[in-house]
């Protein structure tokens, strides 16, 4: 979803001249559908070069991987594309990890646990929230400030201990198949949260609230758009579904630890800006977060099945990060420099 205006060198924002072009070249000649086909050819070579990767096995594996990132990053789109940022979400995971296995092992009800933390969540996602509308502090500083601040927690909750006691129904519903397919039964849960959120930015007066406030907030303002409230919302979404996350966490591995998910936030936000979020705000679709996040993740697969190391697979994840902030930047000062070529001859005419 983006919203048509003059050009902007900042954020690359699509002009007005762009809506007069074709459909389908306003369909497929986007940064989105360049992921998209990235994609494919990264599976494709992946699956001719890289034994294993292609069988159901590796598929239910990288799916049980993305699930957690594709989850986080669904809120995470929103609240960037209003030119906020989280960058709490893991810590909320692990303190959500950890506190389902303190409340299990205390004897609570699974279902009630969950609960629980489902409202930690929510009110992890509605400090930064606050932090960031009433007493107008920068998202980014907040964030640092309460991922250490969660993480603190959790680990200081259970110290250096785990617990590792579950149901096995639990453990079992979070790590089933469905038969010979190699699709987790989990991925029920994150195709239903797609849609939501799918419907939730495309297709209600609230996206379109976030998208003019990432485009400009005054303008939002004095459209009729509650501003700081659509923004905490968005940031208790991204607490609600991190802490979600930590609880599928828990079951899949079985493990509620204070240092779950440590750093998953850098994957999640890569995949965001990789799917053609703009880090300023404004722009973005959810087609292209999805995209962004099996990109990672089949490039993150494809390099393990290859035995390269967990730091050169940063390393690569960091490459894409800086290259997805780059691009629209690239691509702005391209357009620009066609229309500074053609308005000459224009005049001329």
């Amino acid at each position: 979803m983006t919203i048509s205006a003059p050009a902007d060198s900042r954020t690359g924002t699509r002009v007005y001249a762009e809506y007069g072009r074709p459909f389908w070249m306003r369909l497929l000649l986007t940064r989105e559908m360049a992921v998209i086909v990235a994609l494919i050819l990264v599976i494709v070579i992946a699956s001719l070069e890289v034994r294993r990767f292609g069988t159901t096995t590796t598929l239910g594996f990288l799916l049980l991987d993305v699930a957690p990132i594709l989850m986080i990053a669904l809120p995470m789109t929103l609240v960037i594309m209003m030119g906020e940022i989280d960058l709490s979400v893991a810590s909320t995971l692990g303190l959500s990890s950890v506190l389902l296995g303190i409340l299990t092992q205390a004897g609570w009800p699974v279902p009630v646990a969950i609960v629980a933390c489902l409202v930690m969540g929510l009110v992890a996602g509605l400090i930064n929230g606050l932090l960031v509308t009433v007493v107008g502090l920068p998202s980014l500083a907040v964030t640092i400030g309460t991922l250490a601040l969660y993480r603190g927690i959790a680990v200081g909750l259970l110290g250096t201990t785990a617990v590792t006691s579950f149901p096995a129904f639990w453990t079992g519903l979070a790590q089933s198949k469905f038969g010979s397919t190699g699709i987790p039964v989990a991925m029920v849960l994150v195709v239903a949260l797609i849609v939501v959120f799918v419907a939730l930015l495309h297709f209600t007066p609230f996206g379109r609230g976030i998208v003019a406030i990432g485009f400009s907030t005054e303008t939002a303002h004095f459209s009729g758009v509650h501003v700081n409230r659509t923004k905490v919302v968005a940031f208790m979404l991204t607490g609600l579904i991190a802490a979600l996350a930590g609880i599928y966490w828990t079951f899949r591995y079985g493990s509620a630890r204070g240092d779950n998910a440590m750093g998953l936030e850098l994957s999640v936000i890569a995949a965001v800006l990789l799917g053609g979020v703009s880090i300023f705000g404004g722009k973005g679709a959810i087609h292209g977060v999805i995209a962004g996040v099996l990109l990672i993740g089949v490039l993150q697969s494809a390099l393990r099945l290859a035995n390269v190391s967990s730091d050169v697979i940063n390393i690569i994840t960091g490459a894409l990060l800086i290259l997805s902030v780059l691009s629209p930047r690239f691509l702005s000062w391209f357009r620009s420099l066609r229309f500074r070529r053609a308005t000459p001859e224009k005049q001329k005419q």
